[in-house]
């Protein structure tokens, strides 16, 4: 695909967003409220993410146990019908969700309350059903939400996003197209502040213009964070609700 018809003069992308819009985003907690402790389901583009989280719970061995806190593990599955055409396997594949994993539970370790849980472990499942670009930051707050509904402290909401960079215009919450034709970031931040939870960068971004991307991913995450919010209030208003009606 050309460049050029990635962003066009008249400022719109190939979906028709403009620079500084999100993919659409819907999400749903209490999913699998039968085979998990906490759960959530998230769309966010044409992204579509199941997560499971059980426990805390004991660990099956001893070797997992950790006095100070608890052990956070985290798997993802993606399924091989997620994208469009045939799914590639092999080692460059298994590396690259071993690296995913390696950086969700970086990024989580620093933003749940691990030493309120000692000798415990928390299983994070996260299974990818479909998948179209910012990947990870669709993973960060399918993660966050099934936390969240699980009853797991955490210091603050942690949301995610992509920001790809056209020439000298960061895009947001960039698509698969998008990030085949252009340097991208991805972006975990921590509740509305500025603080970064994780930072990664693929392919090379001109210092004299990562201000910009940035600027916009944080603010882009700050606007997830508020959808998340909405959704999560929802459905605790929804379960008193039962609850008292019960």
């Amino acid at each position: 695909m050309s460049r050029l018809e990635i962003y066009s003069p008249e400022g719109l992308r190939l979906d028709g967003r403009r620079w500084n819009e999100l993919r659409r985003f819907e999400c749903s907690t209490n999913t699998h409220s039968h085979a998990a402790d906490g759960s959530s389901y998230l769309e966010q583009g044409n992204n579509k993410v199941i997560t499971l989280v059980k426990g805390p719970q004991e660990p099956s061995s001893r070797s997992q146990v950790d006095t100070s806190g608890a052990v956070l593990k985290i798997s993802v599955n993606i399924t091989k019908f997620s994208k469009a055409g045939r799914s590639r396997t092999g080692h460059k594949n298994e590396r690259r969700v071993l690296e995913m994993q390696t950086a969700l539970v970086r990024t989580f370790n620093k933003s749940v309350m691990l030493h309120a849980y000692p000798r415990t472990m928390i299983n994070i499942e996260v299974h990818v059903l479909q998948q179209d670009g910012g990947l990870m930051g669709t993973l960060i707050n399918g993660i966050t939400l099934g936390l969240i509904d699980a009853g797991i402290a955490m210091y603050d909401y942690i949301s995610g996003v992509s920001v790809g960079l056209y020439d000298t215009t960061p895009l947001l919450d960039t698509n698969s197209l998008e990030e085949n034709a252009m340097s991208t970031v991805t972006f975990g931040v921590v509740g509305k502040s500025e603080k970064l939870s994780l930072l990664l960068v693929e392919d090379k971004i001109p210092l004299d213009r990562l201000e910009n991307v940035l600027a916009i991913g944080i603010a882009g995450t700050h606007r997830i964070r508020d959808l998340m919010d909405k959704e999560v209030r929802k459905g605790r208003r929804s379960k008193i609700a039962n609850a008292l009606s019960g």
